[in-house]
């Protein structure tokens, strides 16, 4: 489907709240790294809306309070790795659903979190190990991104995958302190 029949189905989708004929939402596109066609794809939590998860500068999101307490709660913690809807870095308004560690709770309610990616990073000064963990189903080691920071509203994430031992996450907020000044 071209451009314009992607302009089409977004304000259809607009319209009607993505739901197709029959009432129910699409179901056909696959999560096997991004999806084929808008037309055939669902809205996934964090992708529109007031619960959309946005990329911020992490320089201008105020004084940032880190801290472990992942909470087995259904809702994002410091400390889990839950998965929403993330925009792609060139920003256009494509993205996937993938998995980010919430590294902090924001005044308005709001979470800061970080991108996870199984790519091998090792080595590279941007990316920290975490290890594998639960929130990927073949157990791939990961690295989270330092240089993306995604903003997670609680309606805007799809599940709560896992809690990140204590160490790995230390060492990622130790590098965001020496990043970006938080505590």
């Amino acid at each position: 489907m071209g451009l314009l029949g992607d302009l089409i189905k977004s304000a259809s989708d607009m319209v009607t709240g993505g739901r197709r004929r029959g009432g129910a939402p699409s179901r056909e596109a696959g999560r096997t790294g991004g999806r084929s066609s808008r037309a055939d794809a669902e809205v996934l939590p964090g992708e529109f809306g007031p619960d959309a998860t946005v990329e911020v500068d992490p320089h201008r999101v105020g004084p940032v309070r880190m801290g472990y307490s992942p909470r087995s709660d259904g809702a994002p913690d410091p400390g889990e790795v839950v998965w929403t809807w993330v925009p792609f870095e060139e920003n256009d308004g494509r993205g996937k659903d993938r998995p980010v560690l919430v590294v902090a709770v924001e005044s308005a309610g709001t979470y800061l979190a970080v991108q996870l990616t199984s790519k091998d990073h090792d080595g590279e000064g941007d990316f920290v190990s975490v290890g594998a963990g639960g929130w990927d189903g073949e157990h791939r080691p990961s690295w989270v991104s330092l240089d993306r920071v995604i903003r997670v509203h609680e309606g805007g994430m799809r599940r709560e995958a896992a809690a990140l031992p204590r160490e790995p996450f230390e060492r990622v907020t130790d590098r965001l302190h020496q990043r970006y000044g938080w505590r």
